[in-house]
């Protein structure tokens, strides 16, 4: 029976362990040995997967419908010494194929793997199956992760908003933090729920282009004046012109970022006088189950399915992926791309089409995400109300 490594990397998504799990379901009843890799390439490294017993499969599709890493994934210092263990350990197990589920770092990571096994005279197949919360890989359309996100983010800035409108006599200006580091994919995506003008974000900041001060001063006075209180959100890799990424701190010599609402909520302190509250939306953007979408599940689960049928054709050296055919009604496919294109790509930025359009980035995400109810538009409390 051919041995098979299996496991999951870098940040969780809500729809992480579907992928695993039908993966998972396509192969048990194939011929091939399963093992599971523990906490991501860590655990890859260090030789550290055990053997998928038939409690074990059992208990991976359990978690199909919970978020997280179910096999632990984590982030990993990846030195080429790191990979070079790695595929020797695999080599001496006799393990055959390898299949990751991640993002940018993880593809390539696999990319490498193959290229020093194929310099080594190692036939190892292998197979990437993909996942993101910001939408920064290259290679697919999008990935499993991304719509629940989304959905979660468009939501909360909804509530958001009226939270504050109902607070604004003691708060008149809120600043929401997404997750992305250089792609602004979620934060664009904050007003798409909004129907209603006062509950849209007044100024949305994104990595991909530097903020002025003055037109993000400028855009609070004017909310201000028109509704008593300003909404703001902006990407946790957004900056000013003239400025760096604010990072909160270093961990593994990886720079972790956080903090820009913080550090702009000082700014309109300093130039209002106002009650100003910076909000991080936080770790619940990938791991909300009330806000999985109905189609980022059922993608994941398919992205799964056409890892087994990768490993049956002896596919290698490939990332299962989305191929949008139309975006009303919906239409894609799933089709296999070479890991070192994805890698070659790097992170995958907003295109100018949707910088430039709201409308049109709005359009294309709405069949991610789902149905979404905005709420009704707001009482016109500065005028009679009939009882």
């Amino acid at each position: 029976m051919k041995k098979v490594v299996i496991g999951q990397a870098g940040g969780p998504t809500a729809v992480f362990n579907a992928s695993l799990a039908s993966l998972v379901n396509a192969l048990s009843n194939r011929e091939y040995e399963l093992f599971f890799v523990r906490d991501g390439y860590e655990g890859l490294v260090e030789g550290e997967w055990f053997h998928g017993t038939e409690e074990l499969l059992a208990q991976i599709d359990l978690h199909r419908t919970v978020p997280g890493s179910c096999l632990g994934s984590g982030r990993f210092p990846l030195k080429e010494s790191h990979l070079e263990k790695a595929v020797q350990r695999m080599y001496e197990e006799g393990i055959e194929a390898l299949i990751f589920i991640g993002g940018n770092g993880t593809m390539e990571a696999l990319s490498k793997i193959g290229q020093l096994a194929k310099a080594k005279g190692y036939a190892l197949q292998i197979i990437g199956l993909p996942k993101t919360v910001d939408n920064d890989l290259g290679g697919t359309d999008h990935a499993p992760g991304f719509g629940s996100a989304v959905r979660y983010v468009a939501q909360t800035t909804q509530a958001m908003s009226r939270d504050l409108a109902s607070m604004k006599n003691f708060e008149q200006v809120r600043i929401l933090e997404t997750m992305g580091r250089n792609a602004g994919w979620l934060a664009a995506s904050a007003g798409l729920v909004c129907t209603n003008e006062a509950d849209q974000p007044c100024y949305v900041g994104l990595p991909e282009r530097p903020g002025s001060k003055e037109e993000l001063l400028t855009s609070i006075q004017e909310a201000l004046i028109l509704n008593g209180y300003a909404l703001v959100v902006v990407s946790e890799g957004f900056r000013l012109e003239g400025s760096r990424q604010v990072e909160n701190e270093l961990v593994n010599g990886r720079p972790v970022l956080g903090g820009i609402s913080e550090h702009l909520a000082q700014i309109v302190k300093q130039t209002f006088p106002v009650h100003v509250r910076a909000e991080l939306l936080g770790m619940n953007q990938r791991c909300d189950l009330a806000s999985v979408s109905g189609l980022d599940y059922q993608e994941a689960l398919q992205l799964g399915v056409e890892g087994a049928n990768l490993l049956d054709l002896g596919k290698s050296g490939v990332m299962a992926a989305i191929k949008r055919h139309r975006t009303n009604p919906y239409e894609a496919t799933v089709i296999s791309v070479p890991l070192e294109e994805v890698a070659a790509y790097g992170e995958r930025l907003m295109p100018d089409e949707f910088l430039r359009d709201q409308s049109a980035y709005y359009k294309w995400l709405k069949p991610l995400v789902g149905e979404l109810s905005p709420f009704p538009d707001p009482l016109p409390m500065n005028k009679t109300i009939n009882k």
